[in-house]
């Protein structure tokens, strides 16, 4: 399963960004492999809409979940209607993120 950890640098020591639509990077974990892909968010400074490229992007990146600290109403109902499902209010270490996830804290 390939989940998406917002983070604010590019390795899995890093913090799981609050933002989804403006944050740093995305964190393209999968659980089979355990091995992951930093993608700089490109869109970030963009004038608008960039919560929903981004999920567009997760979409097309194939994530089955995306992990962040907040989400914005119309990435939410772009990752909901392609069956993406969304955990909010995580914090902390990606590593930890991504741990807590597996063992189904989240």
């Amino acid at each position: 399963m390939k989940i998406c950890i917002t983070a604010e640098g590019n390795n899995l020591e890093a913090n799981v960004d609050q933002r989804f639509g403006r944050c740093a990077y995305f964190i393209l974990y999968d659980t089979e492999t355990d091995t992951f892909e930093a993608i700089s968010n490109t869109n970030a400074s963009g004038m608008g809409g960039v919560g929903i490229q981004n999920a567009t992007m997760m979409t097309e990146k194939g994530a089955e979940v995306i992990i962040t600290g907040n989400l914005g109403p119309n990435a939410s109902r772009v990752l909901q209607q392609a069956g993406i499902k969304a955990v909010t209010g995580v914090s902390g270490k990606v590593k930890d993120a991504i741990e807590n996830f597996k063992k189904g804290l989240l």
